[in-house]
């Protein structure tokens, strides 16, 4: 009785905290930030001077926050430019400019390290008790927020990336590969970066940060789901070696006109995700993504800690209300079964499948699995085989200090899906806002790509990224082998970088004859001005057997100031991923040139994303010469 007493005493207590919380008075405080030039900066962090309350800039550089008094100082704070404070009125927006910093990288770290504290400070679920929560797993029945130090351990794993080498062509004449829509490590590097670090070399993948951005390229406009379009010039880093540019367009399709939807929401709750940029983003996430539901979708609601459990029954997408409240009430706590919350989702999946239509599994975690089956070939042995329903799988990435990319990457390419990490609300709305038809639809699956080089032309190729992507020239033709899936709206680039015929070359050993064969070259080859033909493969979303197409390229290149923003930009990107892994194959490659390409294709650049990886290039290249300096 005693106890009893005790814990009404404490509930009523917990209650009354909090309906005392919510009736305190605040005011919003407003404006945006910019740098010297008027560009917008996103990602700022801003500080209520004295509380332990902040908040980022958008895209746009706008912020907002609350305060408790109408009137407050704000620190407003960003990698690379100078601290500085000012003091704003609700009901008065302003406008911030930030100076370019010329701090050393102490400070830098300084300042990251302020940041990293600040994580620490922010707010996370609270796991209710027991007999204030719902039986049904993940689920609180009262929730109130309150304020826990993070683990201060990394244990983020990343696969180790062997760069693709240079062949001769003589020797093999032919490049296969399928293609890769995700863009995970692009927002995961940035993570580490406006953190004040470089990322590890394995998070680079060179193909997903070429593939973050939009292309200008046509629509396509014959029978086939997408456009071709390419392009030969100079390569920036190797002046003597040309670059070749191939880029996909998929074709648009409206929202009002995309298949009906038959969505699953795969959360993680586990005691792991508890951080607030994990299952609080990943709430903030779904709630936004359901807003793009139409009446004529429905999704269901699966979340998996020690167990597995259906925390929502599939809901038409006319009921926001219901759905949005399923999702608030996700809490913290325990393990991770996931191979246990995989298997339900499909099976719910399945269970409401619509011919025709979307059906998908969207999982949200850290990818920290750790009860029951959690090893990745176990896993992916699971995905492989229920993609077979014809449910594809969507891989949403959270988190730091134990976040899993290989196995969440691994999980993505076996469910014929896509994988992205949301590193922040923007990124959110990119991947499932404004992005929601590449990211949720289909319109061509196991999309590959192979190249036969004239030997008469290119003395040797890299095909630069896709190291994971890379298939037999024989997969080619097999159409049980799985490959990439293109989304509605979506483009993917590939690069080869080539050597011309003649050209001296230390990545290309010594072409000796073979004992048993001769490799004459035909006399098409000698004749020709064909630098190289490209075939493509792909299925459309519910067939089995593959559509073939073909395009040749000429051995005509444009110098590289008369090339496309297309090319450029992707050449840019291309140099700061070997840049950031420290490439063997960056030649000439540094920081500043990285930038002025960069800046002179970034185009119209609408949402910031590329004024946003000029930044980051000039800010890692900051760190460079500080740690120069100190040696």
């Amino acid at each position: 009785m005693f106890q009893k007493n005790i814990f009404l005493a404490l509930s009523v207590l917990l209650l009354g905290f909090v309906s005392f919380r919510s009736s305190v008075k605040t005011y919003e405080l407003n404006g945006k930030v910019t740098d010297e030039t008027g560009q917008a900066l996103p990602g700022v962090t801003v500080l209520l001077k004295g509380h332990a309350v902040g908040a980022t800039t958008e895209v746009d550089g706008s912020f907002k926050l609350n305060s408790p008094d109408s009137c407050a100082t704000l620190e407003f704070r960003y990698l690379g430019y100078e601290l500085k404070e000012a003091k704003i009125c609700a009901g008065k927006p302003v406008n911030v400019q930030l100076k370019a910093s010329i701090t050393k990288l102490e400070e830098m770290v300084e300042i990251a390290e302020d940041r990293k504290v600040r994580e620490h400070e922010r707010p996370v679920l609270f796991k209710a008790s027991k007999e204030l929560s719902k039986t049904t797993p993940g689920i609180a029945g009262y929730a109130t927020r309150t304020y826990a130090p993070q683990p201060n351990f990394n244990t983020e794993d990343y696969d180790r990336i062997q760069e693709n080498r240079f062949h001769r062509a003589t020797q093999e004449p032919q490049s296969t590969f399928s293609i890769d829509v995700d863009a995970a490590s692009y927002s995961n590097l940035r993570r580490f970066i406006n953190n004040g670090q470089k990322p590890p070399e394995d998070a680079v993948r060179i193909e997903e940060m070429i593939n973050y951005f939009d292309y200008e390229y046509p629509e396509p406009t014959g029978k086939h789901p997408f456009s071709i379009t390419t392009e030969v010039s100079d390569c920036p880093w190797q002046p003597k070696h040309r670059l070749v540019h191939i880029g996909l367009q998929g074709k648009h399709t409206p929202t009002e006109n995309l298949p009906a939807a038959n969505l699953v929401f795969l959360i993680d709750v586990s005691g792991s995700m508890s951080a607030a940029n994990k299952l609080p983003l990943v709430q903030t996430s779904f709630k936004l993504l359901a807003d793009q539901l139409r009446p004529q979708d429905r999704v269901a609601i699966v979340v998996y800690a020690g167990a597995a459990g259906l925390v929502l029954e599939p809901t038409t997408g006319n009921n926001k209300t219901k759905i949005k409240e399923a999702i608030d009430k996700l809490q913290a706590g325990g393990s991770t079964a996931g191979g246990e919350g995989i298997r339900l989702a499909y099976k719910t999946a399945k269970e409401h499948f619509i011919k025709g239509g979307n059906n998908r599994v969207i999982l949200a975690s850290d990818g920290d699995f750790n009860v029951g089956v959690s090893s990745d070939g176990e896993l992916v042995r699971i995905v492989e085989e229920e993609r077979k329903s014809g449910v594809y799988l969507t891989v949403l990435g959270y988190g730091m200090g134990n976040y899993k990319d290989n196995k969440m990457q691994k999980l993505a390419d076996s469910g014929n899906g896509n994988h992205a990490y949301i590193d922040n609300l923007d990124e959110a709305r990119r991947v499932l806002v404004s992005e929601f038809g590449g990211t949720m639809y289909t319109i061509a699956k196991d999309v590959k790509l192979q190249l036969e080089f004239n030997p008469a032309v290119v003395q040797g190729y890299r095909l630069i990224g896709y190291e994971n992507r890379v298939l037999n020239n024989a997969d080619f033709d097999d159409d049980q082998k799985d490959a990439g899936e293109l989304g509605a709206g979506h483009t993917v680039t590939a690069l080869y970088e080539i050597i011309p015929v003649g050209i001296e070359s230390k990545f290309l050993a010594a072409d000796k004859d073979l004992k048993y064969q001769q490799r004459d070259l035909t006399p098409t080859a000698n004749r020709s001005n064909e630098l190289l033909t490209v075939k493509f493969r792909y299925k459309a979303p519910e067939a089995d057997n593959s559509q073939l197409m073909e395009e040749v390229i000429m051995d005509k290149k444009s110098s590289l100031d008369k090339t496309s923003d297309n090319f450029r930009w992707s050449a840019a990107v291309a140099t700061f991923g070997m840049l950031l892994r420290n490439s063997e194959f960056k030649g000439d490659a540094n920081y500043e040139q990285c930038k002025k390409l960069a800046a002179g294709a970034r185009g119209k650049d609408t949402e910031g994303y590329r004024a946003e990886m000029i930044r980051m290039i000039e800010t890692v290249g900051l760190m460079g010469k500080s740690e120069t300096a100190e040696k």
